[in-house]
């Protein structure tokens, strides 16, 4: 694996940049970049972090692997409350789970997160962190389904990546991940959300199909990116990285051209 330094070295002699680019001399605080499940380059990959809204990915795993994406779930009063990033749901409101998931996924909606938590009952959390124990996440602890900053809430670049991997595995979620934008209803049909994805290089990236963005101010600006071209699949993981739109396509084209 390649230090810092030296991914730089290489995005120059591939092209893609000069080191001495804005968002190029600090790529991130921990960074990891695969192509088809191979390591290419990383630095501070299993440093705990806190992850922002990339949390939601486990989120999402937990959602799917119970299934049952067209029954109702009821927003809860606590998901009503909710800060940061939300549609504006109202407690009592009924909305499929596979809509809310979209909210979740696409918008980063904490209110549609936390619904969807709450639906899981009291253990949610809980299984969380049990299914990240089952896929061999060694330096995460989930405290908070959404991924707001709390005590105890960490993870890294190299298990959100394998987190990534494990959650793409849906159909369902790559298919709402790659989706520029959507509009979902109330089972009652008397409100409706236009969801735009989050993700900047959905629709500006040929080949980009997902998967995670996050901000918080503990965790600073971090996304979690897969592009595929031609049967190759790039993933980058990126944690506190302040222009993380404008170094992300260079890694992605970096990787792409990188000889294995």
């Amino acid at each position: 694996m390649l230090v810092r330094g030296a991914l730089l070295a290489v995005l120059c002699v591939a092209g893609a940049a000069q080191a001495a680019e804005p968002g190029l001399a600090r790529i991130a605080d921990a960074y990891l970049v695969k192509r088809d499940g191979r390591v290419l380059w990383a630095a501070q990959e299993n440093e705990r972090r806190a992850p922002a809204s990339l949390t939601k990915m486990m989120t999402a795993l937990l959602v799917l692997e119970r299934g049952r994406l067209d029954e109702p779930v009821v927003v809860s009063r606590a998901a009503s409350r909710e800060i940061g990033s939300r549609i504006g749901l109202r407690a009592g409101e009924q909305l499929r789970a596979r809509d809310l998931l979209a909210a979740a996924i696409l918008h980063s909606a904490n209110d549609a997160c936390r619904a969807l938590a709450d639906s899981g009952g009291p253990t949610f959390v809980a299984r969380m962190n049990q299914r990240a124990a089952a896929l061999g996440l060694r330096n995460t602890n989930f405290v908070d389904p959404c991924g707001h900053d709390r005590p105890g809430q960490y993870s890294s670049a190299a298990d959100l990546a394998r987190l990534a991997e494990q959650v793409m595995q849906h159909p369902e979620y790559e298919r709402l991940a790659r989706m520029p934008d959507t509009t979902i209803r109330t089972l009652d049909g008397r409100r409706r959300f236009h969801l735009r994805n989050t993700n900047a290089l959905i629709g500006h990236y040929a080949g980009a199909i997902g998967v995670k963005t996050g901000t918080t101010g503990r965790a600073g600006y971090c996304l979690v990116a897969a592009a595929e071209k031609n049967g190759t699949r790039v993933l980058i993981v990126l944690l506190n990285s302040p222009q993380r739109w404008s170094v992300t396509p260079r890694l992605l084209d970096t990787a792409f051209n990188a000889a294995m």
